[in-house]
Formats: C-alpha cells, structure tokens, sequence
C-alpha cells in the first residue's frame, strides 16, 4: 500500500511557529480519530516558508483530506 504525504504549507516571519502548532492539531485528530499516520513533522525550506505534513495509507487518505483539507498531497518516499 502506497503512503501519502498530506501537506499545509505556511507562509511569513510567523510560518515555522504555525506549522509547528499545526502539527499538534494533525496529532490530537489522528489520536481522537484513532486512524494511523506514519509520521507529523514539519519541512522549513527557509525562514518565510515551513509546511506541516501527515503521512498516511493511501487507503485513509480521503478521510484526512476531506477532514483537514491539505492544501496539497504527493506519494511519499
């Protein structure tokens, strides 16, 4: 099975801050939810831009993105 990358991305002097509380809310859904994701982290690519990302089974994927509503998604490696 496949593994997908759920992405939000945050822009600013504030994204690294807000990717980082974003992923807390990623983590309280999958525990409240009881679904299974393979990793929550966040990607800095530089000081005006940081992503939060879930990593989930292909299979679950709809469930979180119609739920959270990603702003993007690719297969994960």
């Amino acid at each position: 099975m496949r593994k997908i990358k759920l992405i939000w991305d945050f822009r600013g002097p504030d994204a690294k801050q807000t990717a980082i509380h974003h992923t807390k809310h990623l983590e309280e859904y999958v525990a409240i939810e009881k679904l299974n994701a393979f990793g929550i982290d966040i990607t800095e690519r530089n000081s005006m831009l940081c992503s939060a990302f879930v990593i989930v089974q292909e299979d679950q994927m709809k469930i979180f993105r119609d739920a959270l509503k990603p702003h993007r998604g690719e297969i994960a490696r």
